[in-house]
């Protein structure tokens, strides 16, 4: 079950990729006319309603992405039935079907089936449905007659008969599952900005897993009624509320996480500062840029985890402190320099330039912080223990040698320093990838060594579950991931 869920957070990566694009477009959009909010240009018009194009069909791309994403092939008869599903179930239970069904006038229907066409949660049920019915009937053979229809084209054949059935079931409890999932979003929204700091505490915690997809999917979109990124890029809601459940992540991202990385340059060894210092200066370069922090995060995830425990309770207190005084920015992507520039131009946005004050806080904190705890309890954290910080293989091995000559290309280096790490390619079972993770399964978890992956310049080691190993590569993940599987 954990490992599905693990997947599935994966996969969530695949359609969430695309909202930079949908930010950048409304960002320039509004930046050409931040009054009319595209109603006084027609340039400024077309890009904010391409972006929209993006944010209002967000149901649409989960349905397709996760069951592409999902899929055992990633091939795109996952994703056609991912869609055909999402269609078929969007418009049986639309709220002009089920007034026809009852013989209502549409009004009397009910707010539930009122918003079900844009409904993400509904776009992830379709899509994980859709998944499940290709990895078991993408093989299947008809008679000659009917060969045509056999295999992968099967596939959106069979889901039109499954969603048919599916919408049955969802006519009854739909409704209870909407009215349920929506006091939740209340209850979130009620706590006000207690409610953003406890979010933001347990978004950190769950980063090891990977499950924090699962709960960022109930506040960023419009699965329980909050839809914090679909409403401040659409420019609705209400300002200084929308976009609490974004905003305390920039000064984290930018400026918190940063002064933590200068913290443990500052305490590492003198004979590993050289090594320790080009680590973490570009994984806050990464962070600082694009918000991207795993490999920052990894580096002291696992080596001290009280470190780890304090950067999530900062985290919590940046939402809380943002959410308190309505500071409000948006991302498409994450909190990160560029996102934060194109969300100013967002007439929603409340003061994003006080994020930068708390940001310089935040800093200061995180520096201070960090510095105490790891001097003070002498935290391994980069630099201060004797693991090998370089990115070369290890000497006097006959893998190591061979890894020297095989191949010029550094991801092709890297994938090989890996796989040796995992123990080789006869103890590998699946390799994926996310954002800045390889999700690789194991034969058997004993054969492992870690010195051997951090060796290749990975950032740092997670076990969620038995043989289910992840490897913080960074955000060149994907060429990694592509070597790996070139190998394999």
């Amino acid at each position: 079950m954990l490992r599905y869920i693990q997947n599935m957070g994966r996969a969530f990566m695949l359609p969430v990729a695309v909202l930079p694009a949908a930010a950048l477009l409304l960002g320039i959009g509004y930046a050409i006319d931040p009054e009319g909010w595209g109603g006084g240009s027609a340039i400024a018009g077309m890009f904010i309603n391409a972006g929209l194009a993006i944010l209002d069909h967000l149901a649409i791309l989960f349905a397709v992405g996760l069951a592409f994403g999902m899929s055992k092939d990633k091939n795109g008869a996952a994703a056609l039935a991912g869609l055909v599903s999402f269609l078929v179930v969007t418009n049986l239970l639309s709220a002009d079907s089920v007034a026809l069904l009852r013989g209502v006038e549409v009004e009397e229907v009910g707010e539930a089936f009122g918003v079900i066409e844009n409904n993400v949660f509904l776009g992830i049920i379709t899509g994980l449905i859709s998944a499940a019915l290709y990895n078991r009937f993408s093989g299947t053979k008809l008679p000659d007659y009917l060969a045509f229809f056999s295999g992968r084209r099967a596939v959106p054949i069979i889901a039109v008969f499954v969603m048919i059935l599916l919408s049955g079931i969802l006519y009854f409890v739909w409704p209870l599952l909407y009215n349920g999932l929506f006091s939740f979003g209340e209850w979130i929204s009620g706590m006000g900005a207690l409610g953003a700091g406890i979010y933001g505490f347990f978004n950190r915690l769950l980063i090891p897993t990977g499950l924090h997809h699962a709960l960022n999917s109930v506040f960023w979109f419009d699965t329980v009624g909050i839809n914090d990124i679909g409403n401040f890029w659409d420019n609705a809601g209400e300002q200084g509320i929308t976009g609490r459940y974004q905003a305390g992540f920039f000064p984290i991202m930018m400026f918190g996480l940063p002064g933590a990385a200068l913290a443990m340059y500052h305490t590492a060894k003198t004979e590993y500062k050289k090594a320790a210092g080009s680590i973490l200066l570009a994984a806050s370069l990464t962070a600082f840029l694009t918000g991207v922090t795993e490999p920052l995060e990894f580096s002291f995830m696992f080596l001290a985890p009280l470190l780890y425990l304090v950067h999530a309770l900062l985290t919590g207190l940046s939402l809380f402190i943002a959410a308190l005084f309505e500071w409000t920015a948006g991302f498409g992507f994450s909190a990160g320099l560029i996102d934060f520039v194109l969300s100013t131009q967002v007439p929603i946005a409340n003061q994003p330039y006080m994020l930068l004050v708390q940001g310089l806080v935040f800093f200061v904190l995180y520096y201070f912080i960090f510095r105490v705890i790891i001097k003070a309890m002498d935290l391994k954290t980069p630099g201060r223990d004797d693991a090998v910080l370089s990115a070369e293989a290890p000497a006097g091995t006959e893998e190591g040698e061979d890894l020297k000559t095989a191949h010029d290309d550094r991801y092709s280096r890297k994938a090989d320093q890996i796989l040796i790490g995992l123990g080789g390619k006869d103890n590998i079972d699946t390799v994926d990838y996310c954002t800045t993770r390889l999700r690789v399964n194991v034969h058997d978890d004993s054969l492992i060594d870690e010195d051997q992956i951090k060796s290749s310049g990975a950032h740092g080691i997670a076990k969620p579950g038995k043989n289910n190993i992840q490897v913080v590569v960074g955000t060149e993940v994907e060429h990694v991931a592509e070597e790996m599987k070139r190998l394999l």
